[in-house]
C-alpha cells in the first residue's frame, strides 16, 4: 500500500484533534485507503484498534444503519464498551439520511475523533453548513500523480524506465486500483469503464434524479472530448442544435454542475491578464482522471497536448494551487497558479520548436512579476 505522504502531511496535524476530517474526491481515488493509512498511524502511536469503529455505508450489511437515528443508536451502544477516546471512520457517509445530525451529536456527546469520506461535493453544502460550520476540515483526494503511479508501476515492472512508465500513465491514468490488476490493459479498461458507470449512475443520476440520462452522457462526452478547451453552455446547446436536438442552456448548466459535484470534472475560470478580473464566460474543464477518458472514449495519444495539459492541471491541484486561465486580447496562458506568495505562469506543449512564435507572443502577454514577488513568479 502506497503511503500517499503528501496527503498524510496535511491530515497528520489534525489527527486526534477536534475538527471532523472530511475526505472527498471522485469515486475510486483512494479515500478508503487513506482511512486505513490514518489507522496505521494511530496504531503506531500506541492507540489500540479496539478504539476504532468503522462503517462503509455502501456495504449491504450496513444498510440498516443508513438513517441518522439508526446510526446514532448503534454508535452510542458500541461506545459504551470502549474505554478512552473513540475513533470513528465513516466511509461514503452521504448514503446515511440526515447524517450531519448524528455526526454533530457524536462530536458534542462523545470523546471522539471523527473521519468521514464522500464522493459528492454536496457533502459540504446545505445542512452541513448549519450543523458543522467551522467544525470540519476538507481534504480532497485525487487519483495518483505520475510519481505515485510510477512507484507502483515499477514494482510490477522493475525494468521500466521513467519514459516507459509515463507512456503507460498517459493512457492508464492514476486510479489506484489498477495496481491490483498489475496494469494489464484489458482488465484495467474494464475496471475504468465500470468505475465511470458507477460515478454516472450513483453519484450523478441517482443523487440528482436525472431524467434524461442520454443527454447527460452526451454532455459528458462533449466535455471529455474538449478537455482544456474554452467553451460555454451556449456552445454545447449550439452543438446539439446542429444535430437537431433542442436543449436549454439551463439544463446543460445543471448537468455540468452535477458532474462537478461528483468530482468527475474540474472547472477553471479565465482571468484577464491585464485587468486581472475574473471572466465569466468560456471556462475550461478538466477530467479528474485521464485514464477514464481513454477507457470510455479513447484518443488520449491522438490528443496528447490536451492530455498533458490535463495532467499538469491535476498536479497543480494536488500541490494546492489556485488555478485560472490567463487571457489577453491575442493570446492565452494555460495556467496562472497562485499559492501564498507564489505566482506561476505555465504553458503546456508537447513539442517545442526552437523558434516558437506563438509561445513568444504568449510570453509577451504575461505581465512582468512585481519586484517583491517570489522567485517562482519571475
Amino acid at each position: 500500500m502506497i503511503k500517499r505522504e503528501q496527503y498524510m502531511r496535511r491530515i497528520r496535524p489534525f489527527i486526534g484533534n477536534d475538527p471532523i476530517k472530511v475526505l472527498t474526491g471522485i469515486r475510486g481515488s483512494g479515500k478508503s485507503v487513506m482511512l486505513d493509512l490514518i489507522k496505521e498511524e494511530l496504531i503506531a502511536s500506541g492507540i489500540s484498534d479496539a478504539q476504532f469503529i468503522t462503517f462503509n455505508f455502501e456495504a449491504m450489511k450496513n444498510a440498516h444503519l443508513c438513517t441518522a437515528e439508526a446510526l446514532y443508536r448503534e454508535i452510542i451502544q458500541q461506545t459504551t464498551e470502549i474505554n478512552g477516546k473513540v475513533y470513528l471512520f465513516f466511509d461514503e457517509i452521504q448514503e446515511v439520511v440526515n447524517w450531519e445530525r448524528c455526526i454533530n451529536s457524536f462530536r458534542v456527546e462523545l470523546d471522539c475523533d471523527i473521519y468521514i469520506t464522500g464522493s459528492n461535493a454536496k457533502l459540504l453544502s446545505g445542512e452541513l453548513a448549519t450543523y458543522l460550520a467551522g467544525r470540519y476540515i476538507e481534504f480532497i483526494i485525487y487519483p495518483f500523480s505520475f510519481g505515485e503511479f510510477r512507484e507502483l508501476y515499477t514494482s510490477v515492472f522493475p525494468a521500466a524506465n521513467p519514459a516507459q512508465a509515463f507512456h503507460e500513465y498517459l493512457t492508464a491514468g492514476g486510479m489506484p486500483y489498477l495496481a491490483n490488476l498489475r496494469y494489464a490493459r484489458e482488465p484495467c479498461r474494464q475496471y475504468l469503464e465500470a468505475l465511470y458507470d458507477s460515478v454516472v449512475l450513483k453519484d450523478i443520476v441517482k443523487r440528482n434524479n436525472v431524467r434524461d440520462v442520454d443527454l447527460l452522457e452526451r454532455i459528458i462526452a462533449y466535455i471529455t472530448a474538449n478537455v482544456g478547451t474554452s467553451f460555454s453552455a451556449t456552445s454545447i446547446t449550439k452543438f446539439f442544435k446542429s444535430e437537431g436536438r433542442t436543449v436549454s442552456s439551463e439544463t446543460v448548466l445543471n448537468y455540468i454542475r452535477y458532474c462537478l459535484d461528483a468530482y468527475l470534472f474540474y472547472r477553471v475560470k479565465r482571468q484577464d491578464l491585464q485587468g486581472k478580473q475574473i471572466l465569466t464566460t468560456n471556462e475550461k474543464y478538466y477530467i479528474a482522471d485521464h485514464g477514464i477518458r481513454e477507457a470510455v472514449f479513447g484518443g488520449n495519444m491522438r490528443d496528447i497536448n490536451l492530455i498533458l495539459e490535463n495532467i499538469v492541471f491535476m498536479e497543480l491541484l494536488r500541490r494546492e494551487y489556485t488555478v485560472t486561465v490567463g487571457k489577453s486580447a491575442e493570446r492565452e496562458v494555460d495556467f496562472i497558479c497562485e499559492k501564498q506568495d507564489q505566482k506561476l505562469y505555465i504553458q503546456v506543449t508537447y513539442l517545442l520548436a526552437s523558434e516558437d512564435k506563438g509561445l513568444k507572443k504568449t510570453a509577451a502577454a504575461v505581465p512582468p512579476a512585481p519586484r517583491n514577488s517570489s522567485p517562482a513568479a519571475r
